[in-house]
Order: C-alpha cells, then sequence, then structure tokens
C-alpha cells in the first residue's frame, strides 16, 4: 500500500502525494486498484480531472495522485490533450500516467503504442494484484529518476543520432545473422528435438529497459519443467542464496541441462534466437541482461533501479568482464549494469561488440 509522503528539494518541502487517479468508469478496475492504494479519486471525465488536479495545484495541504490511470475508451485524441496539459503544469508533468488498455482490439492496441502520450499500458482486467503493483513500482521509479540520469531521445539532439545509428546497427545485423545462419537454426532445433522432449525455444517473459516486459527466446538447453525445480537447485547458486540484496541464479553443472544443451551453452549458440528480439526491438545487440522477473523484482531500491535505464542486450559490459568466472557476486554484476546504463554510447557499444567473441566460449557450464 502506497502511503502519503512529503518529498524533499533543495531543502524545501514539496507537496505530499498519494493514491491514483482513475479516469473512466470501470468499477471493476477501480476496485482492483484500491486494493494497492490508500486514496481513491474517480473522475468520469478527462475535465473533472482537470479540475480537481488545478485545485489541488492551488490548496497548500490537497494530495496530488501518485499515478493516473486512463481508461483506453476514452480515445485517444482527449487522452493527448489531457497528457498535454499535464505537461504544461510543471509538477503535474511529473505524474506517471498509465493507460488501461482492457477491451481493446489487437489493431487497437497496436495504435496505442504508437504514442508517446502516456508511459504504460497495462490490462487491468487480466492483472493480478502481485504483477500491477510490481510493475507500477517500477513505472514510478523510471519516471521519478533525475533528468541527468535518463537519455531523454526527445530532447537531446546527439542522443536521438546515437539512437537511430545504434537501431539502425540493430536492424541491419540481426538480419544478416538470422538470414545466414538459418541453416545452423534448423540443425540446433533437429539436435534439440532428438534428444529429449519438448519445445525447441525456451521463451520467457524478462524484464528490459524501464521494466518493459517481453517474450524473451533462447534454444532449449534444459529438460522441460526445469522452472518447476529451480527451489530443489537453489542451494547451488554460485551467487549465493537471498540476503535481501539483488538476486541472480546460476548454477554451476546445472543437472538440468541437456547434453545437447551444455554444447549450446558453452558456445553461446543457445543465444542465437535473441536475434529475432533484437529486430523486434525488446532488445539492442548491446546493453544489460533483461531479467526473470523474480530476479528483476529484487532490484526496486534506488540503488538499483538505474540498471534498467539502459537497453536489454544480447551482450554487455558483464560478459566481456565476468562472464563465465565463479568468483562474482550479485552485486558485482549489478555494479557493472549500473556503470554502462550510466556511461553508454555507440562508442562504447562498439568498444564492447569488439570485445564479445573473446567471451563467447564460458569457462563454466553455468
Amino acid at each position: 500500500m502506497f502511503s502519503p509522503r512529503l518529498e524533499h528539494a533543495n531543502g524545501k518541502t514539496a507537496r505530499k502525494h498519494s493514491g491514483f487517479y482513475y479516469i473512466g468508469n470501470k468499477t471493476d478496475a477501480i476496485e482492483k486498484l484500491q486494493s494497492s492504494f490508500r486514496e481513491t479519486h474517480c473522475c468520469a471525465s478527462f475535465e473533472n480531472a482537470k479540475s480537481l488536479l488545478l485545485q489541488s495545484l492551488k490548496e497548500e495541504n490537497r494530495l496530488l495522485p501518485e499515478i493516473i490511470f486512463c481508461e483506453a475508451g476514452a480515445g485517444h485524441h482527449h487522452i493527448k490533450q489531457f497528457s498535454k496539459f499535464l505537461k504544461s503544469r510543471g509538477e503535474l508533468g511529473a505524474i506517471p500516467v498509465i493507460l488501461d488498455g482492457s477491451g481493446l482490439s489487437a489493431d487497437e492496441l497496436n495504435k496505442y503504442k504508437a504514442y508517446q502520450f502516456f508511459d504504460e499500458i497495462i490490462f487491468l482486467s487480466s492483472a493480478d494484484e502481485y504483477e500491477l503493483g510490481t510493475k507500477i513500482r517500477f513505472i514510478k521509479k523510471v519516471k521519478a529518476l533525475p533528468k541527468a540520469a535518463k537519455q531523454d531521445d526527445e530532447k537531446k539532439i546527439s542522443a536521438s543520432v546515437q539512437y537511430l545509428f545504434k537501431r539502425a546497427l540493430d536492424i541491419t545485423v540481426s538480419v544478416m545473422v538470422l538470414s545466414i545462419l538459418s541453416p545452423v537454426f534448423l540443425l540446433i532445433a533437429l539436435a534439440i528435438k532428438l534428444e529429449s522432449p519438448g519445445p525447441v525455444f525456451y521463451i520467457s517473459k524478462r524484464a528490459g529497459r524501464g521494466y518493459k516486459i517481453f517474450d524473451f527466446y533462447k534454444f532449449r538447453t534444459m529438460h522441460t519443467g526445469a522452472d518447476e525445480k529451480i527451489r530443489e537447485f537453489a542451494h547451488l547458486n554460485l551467487y549465493g542464496t537471498d540476503n535481501g540484496g539483488p538476486v541472480f541464479i546460476k548454477i554451476n553443472n546445472d543437472p538440468r541441462i541437456t547434453r545437447v544443451g551444455s554444447f549450446l551453452r558453452n558456445t553461446s549458440l543457445d543465444e542465437l534466437p535473441q536475434f529475432l528480439n533484437v529486430l523486434l526491438g525488446d532488445m539492442s545487440l548491446v546493453g544489460n541482461r533483461p531479467l526473470p522477473l523474480y530476479e528483476a523484482e529484487t532490484l526496486t531500491s534506488d540503488e538499483w533501479a538505474k540498471r534498467f535505464m539502459a537497453s536489454a542486450g544480447i551482450t554487455g559490459l558483464w560478459q566481456i568482464k565476468k562472464r563465465g568466472k565463479e568468483d562474482m557476486s550479485a552485486e558485482e554484476r549489478i555494479g557493472l549494469d549500473i556503470d554502462y546504463a550510466e556511461n553508454n554510447n555507440l562508442i562504447y557499444d562498439l568498444w564492447i561488440m569488439a570485445r564479445t567473441p573473446s567471451a563467447l566460449v564460458q569457462k563454466t557450464n553455468a
């Protein structure tokens, strides 16, 4: 539950924040949100929401919302105008705006994804309380990070140019790899199917930049049902057990890995399907590794959240400096991720890519 708090800036006490605004009339969505927030403000229209927000700005003791939810059914034009209103009112522009995409068709959803006037789309009708709470916390932290720590592609011309070059490189390389290595893909798929029953690809939900959740592709290297056995082998984790800090899981000579899977991991061939993620825009060639949701959940503190400001990548600073070494700690790994998030640029990416081939063959089967 999010409780009221005082924000401090430059030695002055700023306005309190609490609760949420919901613009729409879906009672089931409102009831679901009430389980996570102390204060509830429901507005039937954007005009009502504007009036309440303006009144809150005028009265010192009135609370501003922690976050604003909008029903997608209101139409993109009204949501866009409301977003412009928030940005024109100083501190209101810092409030995250989330679109409730429940009920949208696939075509409507794709149209909304092309817009930039809200921070995220969440399907309140299907999201459980745990998923909802986790995602909201990440969105708030990303929105609240200092502007100096963000790479605002719209406001910084140099960053925009680097992003375009980075994306062009991602598309070019991923298309070439997927085209040239398609026969290798077929051979690997055949080897996987011949050794053990189950799918060729391992698909899992991962958290990337800004805690964007997407389907992550790898060649399957474990026996089916391996994820359900993770607790059984937790004592073998190279990163140790959960001590309240960041949690990563990596097991040396993992008994869940197949013989073909061991070869694929040692040669990094299991990573090849991630070029599809790069082509789709979920990942980049260089960045921080996208994390399973159970790992990402442990990195919600201000100390660690900055690593999610960088793109998710196939290779990165951690891979070329620490991969395959048993003496690394979770703190060292996340420290490298934060270092990349703070210093990444196109030249840095090219430097990492040039040093990646020597890191492809791992020293451990983990």
